[in-house]
């Protein structure tokens, strides 16, 4: 069983997925690769002594069915390169994971329709009403949203598919012995359970060390056909993610923020050199040349009858959040009548209280 091979590779926490592909590659079998000896590795161009006796030092130490008996026992699926259903555009970036490991219902998700969504992970609340409300208008599609289940845009990201009936894929940066950030443990149960699917190329053991997210960001991009960028500083893991949509020859995207927040300087460094400008879902499709297929007609949103007042001030909220004292100003109304007026209309979901005393549009 050729299978245990790859696992046990993926188990070697001082080797990665370039330096399992050049043996496989060398070999053209997995278990002679694993196998191998020292005099053979030596034979391979360009491969260091130091990095083949390092590699025969840690395979010595693997129990081969005991990492293979580890993975099973925890109930984790997976995929190896030689795998025929092995994701076809994550196989085609320059460094695929060896080991592709998942939880949930990955077949399920529409892998012609994989759109990647990054950004800061401490978002604005700009860019998170921004980024929900594009994913809203896709609601009930085929698309599939890949992101990194980290806290910020990540989460939003997941969170408004789930919202939204659509599916979604996270791509974690350790082994699933770990749930990082743990603020995200519901988010990961709810993927696993019906919603998507959790991926990762780490064997379950391995922890979220800092290396391995900048690692992860080449399987977001590399799963999706193009990376929507939602908020990026211009020294962000987003930005590097953006970098690496380029380098796999994939679309990139950015949604526009307030030019006076640090984390959409990245953002508009992108849209200058000519990524693809988005406000709007129909940018995205357009974009990637989608024609989406809807699982069930989306309800209509229509607005409650509202009285003179509440019109008073919904028109005052038609542009930007507003504070009590600004409302008072453009409404003419008195303190009293215009804080019942907020209280009814948060009631009936067109408004929201945000930032203190300030008020929004839902």
């Amino acid at each position: 069983m050729k299978n245990k091979y790859w696992i046990a590779f993926s188990s070697i926490e001082q080797i990665d997925s370039r330096f399992i592909q050049r043996l496989y590659n060398y070999f053209g079998d997995i278990e002679k690769a694993f196998n191998s000896s020292i005099d053979e590795l030596k034979n391979i161009d360009g491969l260091s002594v130091k990095k083949a006796e390092n590699f025969i030092k840690f395979r010595d130490k693997v129990d081969i069915d005991r990492t293979f008996t580890n993975v099973e026992t925890r109930g984790i699926n997976f995929l190896t390169l030689e795998d025929e259903n092995y994701p076809s555009l994550l196989k085609n970036i320059e460094n695929p994971p060896a080991v592709l490991y998942y939880k949930g219902k990955l077949f399920e998700c529409n892998l012609e329709k994989t759109l990647a969504v990054v950004g800061s992970r401490k978002a604005s609340s700009n860019a998170r009403e921004n980024l929900k409300k594009i994913i809203s208008e896709l609601k009930n599609t085929d698309i599939c949203i890949v992101s990194g289940l980290a806290s910020g845009i990540d989460t939003v990201a997941h969170s408004a598919a789930i919202e939204n009936n659509i599916k979604t894929i996270g791509v974690i940066a350790s082994g699933f012995d770990f749930t990082y950030p743990a603020s995200n443990k519901t988010l990961y149960h709810n993927i696993e359970n019906g919603y998507g699917a959790v991926v990762t190329e780490y064997y379950p053991t391995f922890e979220p060390v800092k290396f391995r997210f900048p690692q992860r960001n080449r399987i977001v991009s590399g799963l999706s056909y193009g990376t929507l960028v939602a908020e990026a500083s211009l020294k962000s893991g987003a930005l590097i993610t953006a970098n690496l949509t380029l380098e796999q020859g994939r679309e990139l995207m950015c949604i526009p923020g307030e030019i006076s927040n640090p984390n959409t300087q990245g953002i508009y460094k992108l849209l200058k050199n000519g990524a693809t400008l988005v406000t709007e879902s129909e940018d995205i499709l357009n974009a990637l040349n989608w024609e989406i297929q809807t699982e069930g007609k989306g309800e209509q949103l229509t607005l409650p009858m509202l009285t003179e007042e509440e019109e008073k001030i919904f028109k005052a909220l038609e542009i930007e959040e507003k504070g009590v004292d600004e409302l008072l100003n453009l409404t003419n109304l008195r303190l009293d009548d215009l804080l019942m007026n907020l209280t009814t209309m948060e009631l009936k979901g067109i408004i929201k209280q945000c930032n203190g005393d300030r008020y929004k549009k839902v």
